[in-house]
């Protein structure tokens, strides 16, 4: 039988067990620990790019070049980043630059430059062109933009800044810091890339706060983020820049404008003639027109009118149309010169016929040359300012896309440009292709206005008023189908028509006007009328007091009657208003 042996086996202490569990644990954390500590980034990038960087709203804005010790900017610079409206005209190859108050023509490669067309001389041409790009001299242009720049050492990068900007001072600490830890970052982590070292106790400009961080900016121009434990801030920053302008103080009108058009086809009217318009401060005569694409116009002016008007206690504000040709107007606006001429031409009639204003009636344009009509008028309101004259332009409602008649105003920059906008709110209907209707009924004058005032301030605006119905004439063809005709009629006609036919108008609820209607046997013809009398131009009155208009323009004074002048006095319409 065999012997069986037992061994005891020995036991393990409790102090080996715990202090295995306490390496393990340690090797557990460790290999954590080494995967997912946040070690600070190595990887340096270059914060600029190229040579001559231009610093401008926080980053690298492309490159400047320097000539003769001076510094030039690209156009492209300018026209993104300072100056939407600046633009190069190709034909003079100049660059042209227009403020409240001044027309600034730069040409390339030129010693000379004119600013409202008086000469201005400098050793180095302002505007160079460099393969194939335009550049422009910062100095001579600082006078023109709320902006200032300065070079910056070792980078030989500009910083260009604008009024208004804000910073805050700032010096990093003294203390003895690791140097990852005072490395700028490209964002607000130390897992980033770094641009730059820092070194305590530098002082450098604060931008941002972000996280945690701060956005500073060191003397190079050199920007990134460091934790704000290492920045002490400092006292607040703010860039100011004044650029002196002239203030333009418009001829004082006696109240709100009520103005009226005198059409001027051939000749001018006898002004003795002319009975007397209670509450018109304005009359605007159509004397004015495009002749030519080389910018001649043609003049229909008389003094005598005007000296009438003024002594009559009227401002006369002279229209000037583009001949309502849209192949005219695109030769003859399309360049800066042509331009000029125009404007040239227009200064010089203001001072001969002692006008008061130019009322620009631009209409039927192309579309695409919509920023030519623009830009006329930019480059014609400091001239018009200087000599003391208001610049105002017609405009229609918005008429959807692709209308010559429309759609080439741009509306929002025409109302930062102009003293006023005049919207001739009217020819909702027209002829046989909108069908008979009233020439502008209320409810689609006040709809159109709401949405013409999101673009359009309301101390702005003049609400057009027409002083002439159209009476409309529907007959059956002998297929069945209807013949539809209008004429134009003025309000001493309508009223004529009227007692001709023995009718007595009622008020058409849909338009808010009088309507009359008459069939007569004879023709097999129905007329039909939408009226422009007292009650109407009442109600297009209080629309102009409503929204707080600048006032009220008619077309036009040979259509209106003494009842029109009365019915449209605005002091008159406020104070029924405030009742």
């Amino acid at each position: 039988m065999a012997r069986v042996t037992y061994h005891k086996n020995k036991k393990l202490s409790t102090g080996w067990i715990v202090g295995g569990l306490i390496i393990a644990i340690l090797l557990v954390l460790s290999s954590i620990f080494l995967l997912l500590y946040p070690f600070a980034s190595t990887d340096k990038k270059s914060y600029f790019q190229g040579e001559n960087p231009i610093l401008f709203d926080g980053v690298q804005q492309g490159n400047a070049i320097i000539e003769k010790n001076t510094m030039f900017v690209p156009f492209t610079f300018m026209k993104e980043h300072i100056d939407k409206n600046i633009i190069y005209d190709e034909k003079s190859k100049s660059v042209i630059i227009t403020t409240q108050d001044k027309v600034v023509q730069m040409p390339t490669d030129s010693l000379t430059y004119y600013v409202n067309q008086k000469t201005v001389n400098l050793q180095l041409s302002p505007i160079i062109s460099k393969n194939g790009e335009i550049f422009i001299a910062l100095d001579p242009i600082l006078s023109f933009y709320p902006i200032q720049y300065k070079k910056l050492p070792e980078k030989k990068a500009i910083w260009i800044q604008k009024d208004g900007e804000k910073y805050a001072k700032g010096r990093l600490t003294k203390r003895d810091i690791n140097k990852e830890k005072l490395r700028l970052r490209t964002k607000p982590t130390l897992q980033s890339p770094y641009v730059s070292e820092m070194t305590k106790n530098e002082v450098v400009t604060i931008e941002k706060d972000n996280k945690g961080y701060y956005l500073v900016r060191k003397a190079n121009g050199v920007s990134g983020y460091i934790k704000k434990d290492f920045v002490n801030k400092g006292e607040p920053l703010t860039i100011k820049v004044k650029r002196a302008s002239n203030t333009f103080q418009m001829p004082k009108l006696n109240g709100p404008i009520q103005l009226t058009w005198e059409a001027v086809y051939t000749k001018n009217p006898d002004s003795s003639k002319i009975p007397k318009m209670y509450g018109v401060n304005v009359v605007s005569p159509t004397w004015f027109s495009l002749a030519g694409s080389d910018g001649a116009i043609k003049n229909l002016a008389s003094l005598d009118y005007s000296k009438w008007a003024q002594a009559k206690g009227y401002q006369v504000w002279g229209v000037f149309s583009n001949s309502f040709d849209p192949k005219l107007t695109h030769e003859a606006l399309k360049d800066f010169g042509t331009r000029q001429t125009i404007i040239r031409q227009l200064l010089h009639f203001s001072q001969m016929y002692q006008l008061q204003g130019i009322n620009f009636d631009i209409e039927n344009v192309n579309q695409e040359d919509g920023p030519f009509v623009t830009q006329f008028i930019r480059e014609a309101m400091p001239y018009l300012h200087d000599a003391g004259l208001v610049g105002s332009l017609d405009i229609t409602f918005s008429a959807g896309e692709n209308n010559n008649w429309s759609s080439f105003y741009e509306r929002t920059k025409l109302a930062q440009i102009a003293d006023y906008l005049i919207v001739m709110a009217y020819d909702e209907h027209t002829g046989a292709s909108s069908g008979s209707g009233s020439v502008a009924s209320l409810p689609w004058v006040e709809r159109n206005l709401q949405n013409l005032l999101t673009e359009v301030p309301n101390e702005k605006l003049v609400l057009g008023v027409p002083l002439y119905a159209r009476l409309w004439k529907e007959q059956k063809n002998t297929n069945g189908s209807l013949d539809v005709t209008a004429k134009a009629l003025a309000m001493d006609k309508v009223k004529a028509w009227l007692t001709e036919k023995g009718l007595q108008p009622t008020l058409d609820e849909e338009s808010g006007q009088n309507y009359a209607e008459y069939y007569d046997e004879v023709e097999k013809a129905t007329f039909k009328i939408w009226i422009e009398d007292e009650l109407s131009l009442q109600k297009r009155a209080a629309l102009a007091v409503k929204y707080q208009l600048a006032g009220v323009g008619t077309w036009s004074r040979i259509f209106g009657n003494p009842t029109a002048w009365t019915a449209l006095d605005l002091n008159a319409a406020k104070a029924v208003s405030q009742k």
